[in-house]
């Protein structure tokens, strides 16, 4: 069986794994820095609001990816702002659990991540941002890292 928890990205002054609590994140991990700041931990789960309370409290943008045995990722990123986006990662897997592709458009999605990665100072790669939004891996997780490189994420690998 795959991993059913998820990964967030951020960037924080704070204890991270504190704000996440607070936020009502559980089962969090060590987390890991990356550079610049960034930091990605893993969690067990997260309430329907936990994205949007982390990053009112936290003043900077996040993407959190749920993981569904592994086999698909659903994205959900945020910006201090207000405005969030959301997507689906390994989606010839999410048809077999007949998840509605249609729910998770592919053009609002990469224009989603190309204006929270500005929002976040990054620089994105466009097609790399859609190839990790549309391509296929044996893991979800794989394509969740693929995605954070594409975000320009400094330290991602």
């Amino acid at each position: 069986m795959g991993n059913s928890g998820g990964s967030l990205t951020t960037r924080s002054t704070g204890e991270l794994h504190q704000l996440m609590r607070a936020a009502g994140f559980t089962g969090m991990d060590d987390a890991e820095a990356l550079a610049d700041g960034w930091q990605v931990t893993d969690f067990a789960d997260a309430g329907p609001r936990s994205m949007a309370t982390l990053v009112q409290r936290t003043g900077t943008p996040a993407i959190a990816v749920s993981f569904l045995d592994s086999d698909v990722g659903f994205i959900e990123a945020a910006m201090p702002d207000g405005t969030s986006w959301e997507g689906l990662l390994n989606r010839d897997m999410a048809e077999d659990y007949e998840i509605p592709l249609d729910q998770f458009p592919i053009e609002p999605a990469v224009a989603g991540a190309l204006a929270w990665a500005a929002a976040a100072g990054l620089t994105p790669d466009e097609e790399a941002v859609r190839q990790a939004l549309t391509g296929s891996a044996q893991f979800a997780e794989e394509l969740s890292s693929a995605l954070l490189v594409a975000l320009g994420l400094p330290g991602a690998a």
